[in-house]
């Protein structure tokens, strides 16, 4: 797991305590965090292998990493990207062995989160993609962008970014160039959202991510699956688990709930007039 830091793990402690699960009585729970830097996730791996875990929970980018550390120690990953389009698992239904987990379909909604950027930001025409070029998944995400923006007839520049040092001169390359960033979301991403998002701002370039914890933090929006419920079902998955459930039985899932959510605040510091019908479709807006 990633070590107890920001909204996700303090809630998916507090899910677990519901379910009966106490940190430090009825479980004792072990916590990482690869801080944005991917290399580390072979050698957690490998450290909860020695320790003999009961279950290991990780993220998607960590995923394939733990998978190959071990075929006997159940694994629950969250926030899948794709699944099966990255080759994690064979089938959803049944991914068998000792692997299952919550997919958030990023590749899926890719075009949605443009079409929804294009309508609150009227005009719209030339748009920056930043992407973690060594991170597998984004692979696919970033093919699916472009096929939507075609469509849509916007014009993409894609930043590729493999370090922190990279994303000052990712930024100098699109200055002028852009007039809106889709950021693609992955452990170096989310390790230097605020380094991303001052320099974003600063261009006054509205951004669009996909969870709210970026918008929370200055983004102008995001959307994505309820992060929240897949936490809630991960836990559920790790209660099932712990009380004999194999995971390779328990299919993935895929979310039935997204969530649009707009920094209005954000909106004000870009000059940015979204359009009142828009504004009624969030399922937030954060002041």
């Amino acid at each position: 797991m990633p070590r107890p830091r920001g909204h996700g793990p303090l809630l998916l402690r507090r899910i677990l305590r519901e379910l009966g699960w106490i940190e430090g009585h009825t479980v004792a729970i072990e916590y990482r965090w690869t801080e944005g830097r991917p290399e580390r996730a072979a050698e957690f791996a490998a450290e909860f292998v020695r320790l003999k875990a009961d279950i290991i929970v990780t993220n998607s980018s960590s995923a394939r990493a733990v998978k190959q550390a071990t075929s006997i120690i159940p694994i629950v990953f969250v926030l899948g990207n794709d699944p099966l389009g990255s080759g994690l698992v064979t089938n959803l239904a049944r991914p068998g062995g000792n692997f299952t987990g919550l997919s958030i379909q990023q590749v899926d909604i890719a075009g949605k989160r443009l079409q929804l950027l294009k309508e609150a930001v009227p005009g719209l025409r030339r748009l920056a993609m930043m992407a973690n070029a060594g991170y597998p998944d984004a692979v696919n995400e970033v093919g699916e962008v472009k096929t939507a923006a075609r469509t849509l007839g916007l014009e993409v520049a894609t930043l590729e970014i493999r370090q922190a040092e990279d994303i000052a001169s990712a930024f100098e390359a699109i200055k002028d160039r852009a007039e809106a960033l889709y950021v693609l979301g992955d452990a170096l991403t989310n390790a230097n959202r605020t380094r991303i998002i001052t320099f974003a701002l600063t261009a006054r370039l509205p951004m669009m991510l996909n969870t709210r914890d970026w918008v929370q933090a200055g983004s102008l929006m995001s959307y994505g699956p309820s992060f929240p419920a897949v936490l809630r079902r991960a836990a559920e998955y790790v209660d099932k688990i712990l009380h004999g459930a194999k995971p390779g039985d328990l299919p993935v899932e895929q979310p039935t709930k997204f969530d649009l959510v707009v920094n209005l605040t954000t909106a004000k510091a870009l000059g940015l007039t979204i359009p009142v019908s828009f504004l009624l479709r969030a399922d937030e807006l954060i002041e």
